[in-house]
């Protein structure tokens, strides 16, 4: 009887966890009351859309005090996600997009095109999308001045 190689073995199993994880890890982002909000990375996840455009879809997930904001266009692509808290924003490497995401830690050079609409807004964040030219968009996510729900243009609670 002829036995794999030990590192062969490891190797292979390393890329199933890899892959595994993979697979699994977006699915996992839950709001931290357990309200069974998933689906991070998915086309259409579980979680209510709080986009204040008609043009775009944004699911909000909050786990451990991070919010992960996801904005897809109405297909249902992911174009973009990223993670913020107290100030502090984090680009996931999820979505078309995903490269042309600016943040108050990663400003990324001025779009050719700067006329695009804000998204999403709560007290803590705003996402403006801007279309290019090339089909592509460029994401500008910052810190939001938004203290008046009223002038929010979020449906998040």
């Amino acid at each position: 009887m002829r036995h794999l190689p030990t590192f062969g073995f490891k190797a292979l199993a390393a890329i199933a966890l890899l892959a595994g994880m993979a697979v699994c890890g977006p699915a996992m982002a839950d709001n931290q009351n357990g309200q069974g909000q998933s689906g991070l990375g998915q086309a259409w996840p579980n979680a209510p859309d709080v986009s204040s455009s008609p043009r775009w879809h944004v699911y909000v997930f909050v786990r451990n005090g991070i919010r992960y904001v996801q904005v897809n266009d109405l297909n249902g692509n992911v174009r973009a996600a990223f993670a913020a808290h107290g100030g502090n924003f984090l680009v996931l490497p999820i979505g078309t997009d995903a490269s042309r995401v600016a943040t108050p830690q990663d400003p990324q050079p001025a779009p050719a095109n700067t006329q695009g609409e804000i998204v999403y807004q709560d007290s803590d964040v705003k996402v403006q999308v801007t279309p290019q030219a090339n089909s592509v968009m460029t994401l500008q996510a910052v810190d939001s001045t938004c203290n008046d729900p009223v002038e929010c243009s979020s449906r998040v609670n």
